[in-house]
């Protein structure tokens, strides 16, 4: 059956694309038009209609190259790009490890610099492109016992802004979509709905409402660019 959707001969790259978010991106893009290149460390390589799966661990500069230029061969240059990858503890900073900081940052900061990257110099040579940065409401408040995810989401949000400042008039553009308490795994280790002070997860959006905020993002007009949304829960 021939694909349909605003996406039709696009192809778009999705880090941190096994669940959650990355996942649900992923899906909506596909379901769009797209070719969809997911990226995971928990992926295996593999293929399907409108679909190819790459593990990639993309902490690791060697792992995000090789896997990209894979991408590229099979597939082509993407015209989307969307960094997903995240991991999240919940600890006031004098209780945070260095490990878990280190970690952190490393999944959440440094696996979409990688990604961006390795694709920018294909992205600016074709003059056309769309590089959308997952970031969170800890991008821009301050929640008390999020030091390490605050600290890698301000920093994706800095990333984000002078990235696009770089790629003014490059034809190359840039969104930031910045979702609330959305119930994801992610949750699992902290169980909200046992603590006080935690929105319930019933009362999270779901992954699927933070994708189609990016499908909304890529499928505008060239003239217009989307520099930034930002989602919340509606009960508050």
């Amino acid at each position: 059956m021939s694909a349909t959707g605003p996406l039709v001969g696009k192809v778009a790259l999705v880090s941190g694309a096994s669940r959650g978010i990355g996942l649900a991106v992923a899906e909506e893009l596909r379901a769009a038009g797209a070719h969809v290149v997911r990226l995971a460390r928990s992926l295996s390589d593999g293929s399907a209609e409108r679909d190819t799966t790459l593990r990639c661990d993309v902490t690791r500069p060697d792992e995000v190259d090789r896997v990209v230029a894979r991408a590229i061969a099979e597939v082509g240059v993407p015209d989307i790009v969307v960094t997903s990858t995240g991991v999240f503890y919940v600890k006031p900073l004098a209780e945070t490890t260095p490990q878990e900081f280190t970690e952190t940052i490393n999944t959440n900061l440094t696996g979409p610099f990688l990604v961006v990257r390795a694709l920018l110099p294909r992205l600016l040579e074709r003059g056309r492109g769309h590089v959308v940065t997952i970031g969170s409401s800890s991008d821009h408040i301050p929640y008390p016992g999020n030091s390490a995810y605050a600290a890698s989401k301000y920093g994706v949000r800095g990333m984000h802004e002078v990235l696009s400042a770089e790629l003014a008039n490059s034809g190359v553009l840039t969104s930031l979509v910045s979702p609330g308490a959305t119930d994801t795994d992610i949750w699992n280790t902290v169980d909200p709905d046992s603590k006080l002070g935690f929105r319930k997860r019933k009362d999270m959006m779901r992954p699927e409402d933070v994708a189609e905020a990016v499908l909304f993002v890529v499928t505008r007009e060239p003239r217009m660019m989307v520099t930034e949304i930002r989602l919340a829960p509606s009960k508050r």
